[in-house]
């Protein structure tokens, strides 16, 4: 079994397997866990693998490297082919003759799993900090790009001036020029997403507050963050963009604006009439 054959096809286990002799101690602890828990570790983060195994993060990115693979998100990508070829569907994919209630149920679950993790105190924590600020900048690419988008309409209609930046060069060169009244907002449902945690660390270097908006409260973003969020609607590598996670993603954004709307009643009023008046005429 080759290293291309395994990222086409799948069959993870086999791999490991024949480079566990291979392997140091440490990284036969990874594989060990990989074996045993393949079916959860798929949702793991890099931090979650790391802890389950009781190694260091770099342990699982060498373990990696070491059987073949490019990194911890080609890896996750692997399980996910193999357990799809076991079961003849993808993780975490709708039953066919129940599509509507398995649909609408993840989506459900995805919200109600973003409430029970995130505290009012975080939450205000978070509206505080995007108060203060003298400018805030919604950092994302992908998916969670289209989110940061949103952020900034939304923000936008209430009078608050906020950039969302999903091009992963015009996030650094943005982070540089930032200080310690600025405000980063990064969104990643893995939290190890590389382009949005680089910027937010040559944010932080420059002074800049950061948030983070994340599916794993223990991933490399969570590390960097001054405050966390975190979204609902766990997702494997072969659902990306999965709908419950960007609901769960515009949920948290939509309790940071309407928080915020909150705090200046009067203002945010004001704005939505302009706001809704500047483009009353683009509509028949």
């Amino acid at each position: 079994m080759t290293v291309k054959q395994v990222s086409q096809t799948g069959n993870i286990k086999g791999l490991i397997n024949s480079y566990f002799p291979s392997l140091t101690k440490s990284e036969q602890k990874v594989a060990d866990i990989v074996q045993q828990q393949l079916d959860q570790v798929i949702y793991y983060s890099v931090t979650d693998l790391a802890d389950a195994a009781e190694v260091g993060e770099t342990t699982v990115l060498r373990f990696c490297r070491k059987i073949g693979l490019k990194g911890y998100q080609e890896f996750k990508l692997a399980i996910a082919k193999d357990l799809a070829n076991k079961t003849g569907e993808e993780p975490g994919s709708p039953v066919q003759n129940d599509l509507f209630t398995t649909i609408s149920s993840y989506t459900i679950n995805a919200i109600n799993e973003t409430v029970s993790m995130n505290s009012e105190e975080a939450i205000n924590k978070a509206i505080d900090m995007i108060d203060h600020a003298s400018s805030v900048h919604f950092f994302g690419v992908g998916t969670s790009g289209l989110t940061a988008l949103d952020a900034k309409n939304r923000f936008l209609r209430i009078g608050r001036r906020v950039d969302a930046v999903i091009d992963p060069h015009i996030q650094a060169m943005t982070a540089a020029t930032l200080s310690e009244n600025d405000l980063v907002v990064g969104i990643t449902v893995s939290g190890s997403t590389k382009d949005t945690i680089d910027s937010l660390k040559i944010a932080k270097k420059n002074g800049a507050k950061t948030i983070a908006v994340t599916y794993h409260a223990r991933s490399p973003i969570t590390k960097i963050a001054d405050a966390v969020l975190i979204n609902g609607g766990k997702e494997s590598p072969l659902e990306g963009s999965s709908l419950a996670a960007k609901i769960s993603q515009l949920f948290v954004i939509d309790l940071l604006c309407t928080g915020l709307a909150l705090k200046h009643k009067d203002l945010a009023l004001e704005m939505k009439e302009k706001t809704a008046q500047s483009v009353v005429n683009k509509i028949y």
